[in-house]
């Protein structure tokens, strides 16, 4: 290319971290220097509202929305996601190109060492559907609140006791250099830990130098995953819970008060199907969207 690639990212620190390393990845495996890569931080809505969760405002499309747009007018050439903040079905024009090594899959505990040492009746600020019924599942004493912001806003109002504890990803934690919290043993979020780089789908030549560096375990994971969701019809109102991995996916779907929970392993689409059969009238109402 005759100019920089330009890879389009949130600006927010952990997004930016992130972006950092799609960049380190490509300079080592095509032996780029730093003029080779440009970073063009793009502000999202979801990074704008703040006040309310997101299955309320338009739901996971406000983390991608804008870049999109950069993407489809060429204003940047590649996108980098967070996996599991992409929406599930996602616009033809646009594929998923190439995947980084996933990284830790846990949630970790922050204000206590185990769900079962949390206050009776403590409250937990979570904006997660997945987080909020998985914990009320196994304590039903537990108070679920919505808290927006990124992790070094979610840390401070812990650390201000605006509420006893948070959920946070150990893949972002430990991306941002930050030693806290105890991993929890839950299922994770379909895909959590893993970084995507998107770009056009027409643009074959981006297809051949991100293949470089194209993680195919975590491709194939987060794939599956993805697929799992896709069959579901679940939205982000939904409590959905997944992992794959040595071809076996694992699952759970939940009532948002945990007070059902139907869990089971398969693969993606057989699984979807087995677990909504299972599921009370109540439970697969909320996929049936």
């Amino acid at each position: 290319m005759d100019r920089p690639l330009r890879i389009g990212t949130r600006g927010s620190p952990l997004a930016l971290i992130q972006a950092r390393m799609v960049a380190e990845a490509l300079r080592a495996a095509h032996g780029w220097n730093e003029t080779a890569i440009e970073l063009v931080p793009i502000t999202t809505s979801g990074d704008v509202i703040r006040d309310r969760p997101l299955a309320e405002v338009g739901g996971k499309a406000l983390w991608t929305r804008e870049l999109d747009a950069c993407l489809a007018d060429g204003r940047t050439d590649l996108s980098v996601h967070s996996m599991k903040d992409v929406e599930t079905i996602r616009p033809e024009t646009f594929a998923i190109a190439a995947m980084l090594e996933r990284a830790d899959t846990r949630d970790r505990l922050i204000g206590a060492d185990s769900i079962e040492k949390l206050p009776q009746g403590a409250t937990v600020g979570t904006s997660s559907p997945r987080r909020a019924a998985q914990l009320r599942a196994r304590r039903p004493d537990l108070r679920t609140v919505s808290i927006r912001g990124n992790v070094q806003t979610r840390l401070a109002k812990v650390a201000r006791g605006e509420v006893d504890a948070t959920l946070l990803a150990a893949a972002g934690l430990d991306r941002l250099g930050i030693e806290v919290g105890a991993p929890l043993d839950l299922l994770p979020a379909p895909a959590q830990g893993a970084i995507g780089v998107e770009i056009s789908a027409d643009r074959g030549d981006l297809r051949d130098l991100l293949a470089a560096i194209d993680h195919r375990p975590t491709h194939e994971a987060v794939t599956a995953e993805r697929a799992f969701l896709a069959a579901l019809g679940g939205d982000c109102h939904s409590a959905v819970a997944a992992l794959a991995g040595g071809g076996l996916l694992r699952a759970e779907i939940l009532s948002s008060d945990g007070s059902e929970v139907r869990a089971g392993e398969g693969v993606p689409e057989e699984l979807a199907r087995r677990l909504l059969a299972a599921a009370s009238p109540a439970l697969r109402a909320m996929f049936a969207r």
